[in-house]
């Protein structure tokens, strides 16, 4: 049991670190993040539009 909780801390120990480093890249990143903004998806202009 105890090994159990050891690797559920070292786990969650990542995720939050995993989620520093994203949260620091998008904010250097120079890419702006404002709520209810669409997401940008790069596809090409000449692609037909199947919508």
């Amino acid at each position: 049991m105890k090994r159990v909780a050891t690797i559920a801390f070292y786990a969650i120990g990542a995720l939050a670190i995993a989620y520093l480093a994203l949260y620091a890249y998008a904010m250097l990143s120079g890419q702006p993040i404002v709520p209810g903004d669409p997401i940008h998806i790069f596809r090409k202009p000449d692609a037909p539009s199947y919508s």
